[in-house]
Order: C-alpha cells, then structure tokens, then sequence
C-alpha cells in the first residue's frame, strides 16, 4: 500500500509518507491516499517557488547586517574652536552600509513570510485534495453502491454510468458488459437445466411405470415383460445419449483439452469408419471424398465428437438406400469438412434454430427418430471454440450439407478475415 501513494522526493514528501504508513489500515483508502498526493504535490511545487524566490534575491541583491561605527560627539563654539565633550558618541555608518542592512531585512522578511505561506499551503492543500478526490471518486461510489445490489439471481441491475467518456465511464461500460455476458450466461445455464429436466421426466416416467407396472408384477406373461424389457431399454437409451451430450458439453467448457495439429481428412475417415456398420444396417452408402492436407489446430476428441454428431444425424435422418458424403478440403486459408445427406431436407425458417439446444425440428419424421436435440448445438459450440464455424445449406427434399469450417493452419498468411459463405461441394451460396 505504501508504493500506491505518489509523493515527490521531498522532506514533506518523506513526512507524508511516514504519516501514511502509520495510518490505520481502514483509514488507507483511495481518497486519502488522492489527497496526500494532491497535497504533496501542491506543497511542493510552492515551497520550490518560495526557494527559488528567496535564492534569486540573495543572488541579486547584497545584504549584510548593519555594522555602525561609533564616532565621538564634538560641537563647534561660537568662537569658532571645536570642543569634544567626554562621554558622548553616536553611531554613524555610510550610505552603502545602510542599504546593504535594508537588504537583510527584506530576505528575512520573505524567509519569514514564506514559512507562514507553507504551513497556510500545507493546510489548504489538505482541503484541497480531498474536496477534488471527493470530486474525483463520485462515480466510483455510485458504481460501487450499484454492484453491491446486483446479485447472483438478479443480474438486470446495470450501473448506466452518464456523463464524458473518461476513464471511469470506460470501467462502468466495462462492468456493464460484463454483467450483459453473465446473465446471458446465467439464463442459458438455467434454461439447460430446465430443458434436460423436461427431456429426463418422459424416459424417466416410462422406465417407472413399467417397472412397477409390468416388471414388478409377478403375473405379468413372458410378451409383457418382454415388450416392457425394450421400452426400459429404449428409455435409458435416450437418457445415455442425453447425457452423453451433457457430458461433452461440460467437457468442452474447462480446461481438460491438449490442442495438437490434426489431418482433418484423417479425422473424417477415422469418424466414417465408426459409423459404417450403422450405415450398413440401413442400406446407406457412405461416400468419402478428400486427401491429406488440411491441417487444423485443435483438441482431436472434441473435434470428431462434432463430426460424429454431424453424420449421426445425417445416418439417422437420410432415407434407407441413400448415399452420405463425407469430404474435406480447404479454401481461401480455410479448411473444411462437409457431411452431405440426401434426407428431408431443413425450411429456410428452421435452419438456424436447429441449432438451438433440444430443438427436434417441426417435421414428424425428425421428431420420430431417436435423438436428445444436441447433437448439433454441440458442434457449433466446438467449431466456435476452435475459431470456426458451423454452417448449414438445405433444401426441402433434396436433401442438407452441413460444413465445419476451421482456420487451415498450413496456409494461416492466406487466410480471409472470415470463412467462405459458399457450400464447398457445389459452389451453392447461403
């Protein structure tokens, strides 16, 4: 605390910093400290204008104390003779003498005169200082007073600071910004409990009631506790892969991550390869495109969870025969990886909220499918978090390309300040 007060390198300086350092640590606010600086500086500047003052004079002017002479007194007769009469003398000095003495006394003067006019200085400077840091610190007590009645659970409160865009105007901005991104974070964190709440009740009510009203009844038959066993099971099912993507998302979001250069058409192959039996099941070829070369920078299990979740969807939604394109490649210092489907196809009205978390879409054939409504709000979460994008081109019927795009680190010098807004595959734009 004592390097926080800035006082010159004076005696009174050196004073005031003594009497800082026997403060009270309570009486160690910024106002006090503003106000010893101010008053040092003041006190100061004028004592070093008293001194230059008074050293000019003394170099200008020669000033010396009176030194008299004694010299006998003598008187004239009428007669003529001059008579001396013992025992009376005066004291006499010449002209050069005298204004050397007037001199003195003018430096004592000032000298005396400017040790007045210090202490008055010292005493107004005090006032002084703290009357402008008072001044000074106003707004940050309204900032203060405001974020002390802001809370976790009522973030709306905001300082609004009014007033010339100085420094304190910047550091209200500042808190106000801040508080806008917490309680837009706050209010998606809410909103994500009370969605996983609402996707968790149905599976969960499905698994108890039959549970207890086929599993645990001992006269059920064989086919209904069969057909029960695979309702349990497509209910804990879809609650693994809820929490699968919960999981994931709460992952992406600290800091457990090691970021390497990774092949981006190696990582499409090795997620193609995942996902070939489950193609095969439903008669759907998956067609690879794309060589080696793209490189990216980034964490590789969170990146293939991104294309994973891409090609799920796509593997789930395209029709039985249809064929899924995986390729990559790279553009304008932009590498991409591209999974195009041959399904319903997305409305122009929809393709931004399939982004949203839990969001099924509005066609009953997506709505049907299994699915916790994540899978794609967790993909664009990763691409943003790897300085990318996550952009989707659709037309109902024919079928949607989703592309991730990510910087290509092999060619970061011929990189454009924002990645193509066309579909690679075709040249479509959005």
């Amino acid at each position: 605390m004592a390097d926080q007060l800035v006082v010159p390198r004076t005696p009174a300086g050196r004073l005031l910093r003594r009497a800082w350092l026997r403060l009270p640590d309570g009486a160690r606010t910024i106002r006090v400290r503003l106000t010893l600086t101010y008053s040092a500086l003041l006190f100061g500047i004028t004592a070093l204008i008293l001194v230059c003052l008074y050293v000019a004079l003394s170099q200008t002017i020669v000033a010396e104390p009176l030194d008299p002479v004694t010299v006998k007194r003598f008187e004239k007769n009428s007669d003529g003779t001059i008579v001396y009469r013992p025992g009376e003398q005066f004291q006499a000095a010449d002209l050069a003498s005298v204004q050397k003495a007037v001199n003195f006394a003018v430096l004592q003067t000032v000298r005396d005169y400017s040790v007045l006019a210090l202490v008055i200085m010292f005493g107004l400077s005090l006032v002084i200082g703290w009357w402008v840091a008072g001044r000074a610190l106003r707004p940050v007590k309204r900032i203060t007073t405001a974020t002390r009645e802001i809370t976790a659970t009522d973030l709306s409160r905001r300082i609004g600071a009014s007033g010339p865009p100085d420094e304190l105007r910047t550091l209200a901005d500042t808190i106000d910004d801040m508080l806008n991104r917490l309680d837009t974070a706050f209010r998606a964190e809410r909103t994500l409990v009370e969605d996983v709440s609402h996707e968790l009740r149905n599976p969960v009510a499905v698994v108890q009631a039959n549970v207890e009203a086929v599993l645990g009844n001992e006269s059920a038959t064989i086919a209904e506790r069969r057909e029960a066993t695979a309702v349990v099971t497509h209910a804990t099912a879809r609650m693994t892969r809820l929490l699968e993507d919960l999981l994931a998302t709460a992952r992406k979001r600290s800091a457990a991550f090691v970021d390497r250069e990774l092949d981006l058409a190696r990582l499409g192959r090795n997620v193609a390869d995942a996902y070939r039996l489950v193609a095969d099941e439903r008669s759907i070829r998956l067609d690879l495109r794309g060589h080696d070369g793209p490189i990216v920078y980034g964490d590789a299990e969170s990146l293939e969870r991104a294309v994973s979740n891409l090609l799920s969807n796509a593997v789930r939604l395209a029709p039985e025969g249809s064929t899924i394109m995986i390729a990559s490649g790279s553009r304008d210092g932009w590498a991409w990886i591209a999974v195009r489907d041959q399904g319903p196809g997305i409305a122009v009205e929809e393709q931004e909220r399939v982004f949203d978390r839990f969001h099924r879409g509005s066609d009953p054939s997506t709505r049907s499918t299994p699915g916790s409504g994540l899978g794609l709000a967790i993909a664009r979460q990763i691409a943003e978090s790897h300085e990318g994008r996550l952009v989707l081109f659709s037309r109902p019927g024919i079928g949607s390309t989703f592309v991730l795009w990510l910087p290509d680190r092999s060619l970061a010098p011929d990189r454009t300040a924002a990645p193509p807004e066309t579909d690679p595959l075709d040249g479509r734009s959005r």
